[in-house]
């Protein structure tokens, strides 16, 4: 009995790189395939997102604006351990980023008493800046959790104040 015709296994090789996802497409002329999206995004603590705050040289760095937690470690210069903007890692630093403060004060979540100016260059800063600039790996647990960890079966992303979901993914 005769085995398989010599052509058969490069017929199998052709078959398995037009099938396997994420390899280059077999021939000339295919339109190549999308990129692989990134890491899926998590939900952070505030102690995990305190982290990521520039200190270990080793160690991604992270920063959340309106409760989307950005890596900016391509922005290392302006992010990392004793960089200008180093004060605003590790944490939700929205109101520090709508009063373009450094202030500890003013370096949490907490939008209450911003006046409209504050908010408007917040949703210009955080549109033109971060998801311009830096890839979404998650969300603070405070957006979507209780105080006591449990889940807000009242969250809705669409009703929360400066926040446009459709934009986000």
């Amino acid at each position: 009995m005769a085995g398989p015709a010599p052509w058969w296994p490069l017929a199998a090789l052709a078959l398995v790189l037009a099938l396997a996802p994420g390899l280059p497409a077999a021939h000339a002329g295919q339109t190549p395939r999308p990129a692989e999206r990134g890491p899926p995004v998590r939900l952070f603590t505030e102690e995990e997102l305190a982290r990521y705050g520039g200190e270990e040289e080793d160690q991604p760095i992270y920063l959340a604006v309106k409760g989307v937690v950005f890596d900016v470690t391509s922005g290392k210069e302006f992010y990392g351990r004793g960089a200008p903007y180093n004060a605003l890692t590790g944490k939700d630093s929205t109101r520090g980023v709508a009063k373009m403060s450094l202030d500890p004060a003013d370096l949490t979540h907490d939008t209450t008493g911003l006046t409209a100016k504050e908010l408007e260059f917040l949703d210009d800063i955080f549109t033109r800046v971060y998801k311009a600039k830096y890839p979404i790996v998650g969300y603070t647990a405070r957006r979507i959790l209780n105080e006591d960890g449990s889940p807000n079966l009242d969250f809705k992303p669409e009703d929360q104040p400066h926040f446009d979901i459709k934009d986000e993914f």
